[in-house]
Parts: structure tokens; sequence; C-alpha cells
């Protein structure tokens, strides 16, 4: 069971970035002409963004492992009515640099503190998928005072799969035929009714993130440090897509860490939620924020 787990939660964050990455070579050049378009510094990386309004609040997007911007195009254009939205391309992703570096999950948070500073942002909600929900919840280690909440998009707060699970997926990450072991673990992450675009948008972007950054951002979630069980004593949205393969406690599990929480287990989709369902998310994402009083205009 945690085996299937993992595969799928580093499947799903790949797919999240693959997703962006596909979309985003077919509309890189319309995404460098929107007027929001911006990179951020990070050390020698520049690190691209996309900045939808103003104030110093704001809706903070993160894509999964191996995904980009694109995983959220559907929840973009609604959430920016609301309010102040920033979607990122994480370093190694999409149209940020791609050095060779260790992509640790503290160097993503810290990319996205980056990201807020150089949109003068000094509070967010970080909405998080896959490998997305453990940076925003090492995000709100490193700077509490900056969240004001976590949505959490099918992703995990403690790992479900073992050691020795996710050293041997690494493993294989770093194959010559890694293509084909990414591939394997998204064919069990697909909605039963994903639509052929969407699954296409997933498979063409697999080749746009490097493999040097695949295989240090799955090392990067073999961190024990990163599971910690400190508390989250924010907000937290949790919105799932139920599979057998999670433990069937998880949302108590998920509670104990994150005592203000509100928890959604979808069926009839895949890891991809906010993809195969988005209007059904974006509501739950804008009623959460109107029920806990956040990023009111």
């Amino acid at each position: 069971m945690h085996q299937r787990y993992f595969a799928r939660f580093i499947s799903a964050t790949a797919l999240v970035l693959l997703i962006a990455s596909s979309s985003i070579s077919a509309k890189a050049q319309d995404r460098k002409n929107v007027g929001g378009s911006k990179f951020a510094s990070l050390g020698d990386a520049k690190i691209y963004y996309m900045n939808y309004g103003q104030g110093s609040e704001a809706l903070v997007l993160i894509h999964g492992w191996s995904q980009s911007i694109d995983a959220w195009r559907d929840q973009i254009p609604e959430f920016a009515k609301r309010n102040h939205v920033i979607a990122i391309d994480l370093p190694g992703h999409g149209e940020s640099d791609k050095p060779k570096t260790k992509y640790s999950i503290e160097y993503f948070a810290r990319a996205v503190e980056a990201v807020m500073r150089d949109a003068k942002v000094n509070r967010a909600v970080l909405v998080g998928h896959s490998m997305g929900t453990p940076i925003a919840r090492q995000f709100y280690r490193k700077y509490p005072s900056k969240t004001l909440a976590i949505v959490i998009v099918d992703g995990a707060l403690k790992p479900f799969a073992d050691a020795p699970a996710m050293n041997r997926l690494v493993e294989a990450l770093r194959s010559p035929n890694y293509k084909e072991v990414i591939a394997q673990m998204f064919t069990g992450m697909m909605g039963p009714n994903m639509k052929p675009e969407i699954k296409e948008r997933i498979s063409s972007s697999t080749s746009n993130t490097p493999q040097h950054v695949l295989v240090s951002a799955m090392e990067g979630m073999t961190d024990p440090s990163i599971w910690d069980d400190d508390k989250i004593n924010v907000p937290v949205l949790a919105i799932m897509a139920k599979n057998p393969s999670y433990p069937p406690n998880i949302e108590e599990l998920t509670r104990l860490l994150a005592p203000n929480l509100e928890f959604h287990m979808w069926e009839g989709v895949g890891h991809f939620l906010m993809m195969e369902k988005p209007e059904e998310f974006n509501a739950t994402v804008i009623t959460f924020l109107d029920k806990n009083k956040l990023l009111t205009k």
C-alpha cells in the first residue's frame, strides 16, 4: 500500500509540472507577453512567476513534482477575479532556471519566499498540489508569520511509503529509461473520466523537466526532517482524491497535524483533481477563503 501511494504521490507531483510544461511550451510566447510575467532571484537562479493583481496578501499556487504553472490554467482566471494571485514555476521546472543543484523541499520553500518578496507580498494562502503540499508546510515552518492558510491538493503531510520503496523509485529515476518509469507511475494516477486533452498535456510535458531535477526533487521528498510532527496552526483545507492506497484514517492523521482542518475526499477523480473538476475545485477553495475571512478585498 505504501509503495503504491508513493508512486502515486510522486507521479502526481510530476504530473502537475508535466501538465504545465506541455502547455507552457505551446504558449511560452503568449506568457512572455503577459504583463504579470516576472522573474525573481534565488541566488544565481531566476524563478519564473506570473502575478495577477496587487496587494500585500495573495493566493500562491505551487505545482507538484515535474509540473509547472500550466497545472493551474483553470484556476487562475477564476481566482484572479477575487484575489491577488501568484503562480510559480518552481526552480528546475517550467520556465525557471534549471541549474545542477540540490532540489530540496527547503530550497523550493525559499524559492516561494523569494517570489513573494519580489512581488511585495507579505502574507499568503499557499495552495500546494502533491509535492507542493510539503513545500507549503516547509514554508510555514520557516515563515509562519507569512502564512495565512494552506490548501492541500491531494498531497501528504506524512509519508505513506517506507524508505526502501522511496529509494527504489529514486534509483529507477536515475536509469536511462526514467521516462518509462514516470509514464507507468502516471498511468495509475489518472482519473476514470480524465479527458484525452488533459492526458496529452500531462504526457507531452514529461520531457520538459530535466532528469537531474526529477531525481533530486524526489530525493528531497525522502528527507525525514520534512515529515516531522510539528503542528500547523493556521486554517488548512485538504481536497483529496479517494484512493485505496491511502490509510483508512487519513483524515484523522491529517487533523493531528492540522487541528484547524476542513477535509474533503472526492470520488471519481484522480490525482489531478483540480484539472478534472475545475469548477468544483475553484468553488471549494473560494468557500474556504470566505469562511475564514482570508484575502478579503
